[in-house]
């Protein structure tokens, strides 16, 4: 029996490669589900098309759709601290330092994050649409703090180092720690940049249109780009999955009918020897 054994590295190779592809499948399965619901969200630009199917739905309300549009500030909108020229609606600045310390169990330096201190600051803001900067037809943005996605541009972002000094010396020899560095980012939703909101949109008298967490439990989402650009990511997303669902797969089956393919011809050049 001994002459018809497989190698285990063989059979690992092949466990591993259906494995991920078991794997692979599902991630494929969920994105296209996630597709499919995505697809299936109504589309709009806070212009009159969007008013008037407002106004001949239930309540003024439309319980959960896409708004895509050009981002307008309410007033004043917020200077960055760090690039002159430069404003945005939504702000985030971190600031956070960076220590090292002595392992004593496996005797190195080993570096934390600490005393991170993040600022987040918003004025009010809507969408409007492309070439429309002065119109009355607009879709406000409520709670942009409330919504996930990633809808915010990094405008800045620095690593100061800490100089070795005397005391930073000191606090290491009788601490066993000293700081190395501090670093410091800001992230904007800035004006005039392209932003797709997910979520419900409710008429106010009969002109003001609000976007803001849906009632129904969906998510509030903003994403900065348009909305075709989003469903491409997502379109990419699940081809990557079927691809490599394809590829390990290939790879298992190739693997296994190699290795049935060798144990066959062992076993006919054993029988002709007999």
């Amino acid at each position: 029996m001994s002459d018809f054994s497989v190698h285990p590295l063989v059979l690992i190779g092949v466990g591993s490669s259906f494995a991920f592809s078991s794997l692979f499948y599902h991630l494929y399965q969920e994105k296209k589900k996630e597709l499919i619901k995505l697809k299936e969200i109504p589309v709009f630009k806070p212009d009159q098309h969007l008013v008037r199917v407002l106004k001949s739905s239930p309540h003024k309300r439309l319980q959960y759709v896409a708004v895509e549009g050009l981002v307008q500030a309410h007033g004043e909108p917020l200077a960055s601290q760090f690039v002159p020229r430069c404003f945005g609606v939504v702000q985030k600045i971190a600031v956070e330092e960076r220590w090292k310390y002595w392992n004593s169990l496996s005797r190195t330096w080993n570096s934390r994050t600490t005393n991170r201190k993040e600022t987040n600051n918003s004025v009010p803001f809507s969408l409007v649409s492309p070439g429309d900067y002065i119109t009355d037809l607009y879709v406000k943005v409520q709670n942009p703090l409330e919504a996930s996605g990633s809808y915010l541009e990094r405008v800045y972002y620095k690593v100061r180092h800490v100089e070795e000094s005397l005391s930073n010396l000191v606090l290491q020899g009788i601490s066993g720690e000293s700081p190395v560095a501090m670093e410091e980012s800001e992230e904007l939703l800035r004006v005039g940049s392209t932003l797709t909101g997910f979520g419900e949109v409710v008429l106010e008298g009969g002109k003001v249109m609000r976007m803001q967490a849906p009632q129904n439990g969906r998510k509030y989402i903003l994403v900065a780009t348009d909305h075709r650009s989003f469903m491409d990511s997502h379109e990419r997303s699940a081809s990557m999955w079927k691809t490599l669902t394809a590829a390990t797969g290939i790879t298992g089956a190739s693997l296994l009918a190699a290795t049935i393919y060798g144990l066959v011809g062992k076993r006919d050049d054993k029988s002709k020897s007999a």
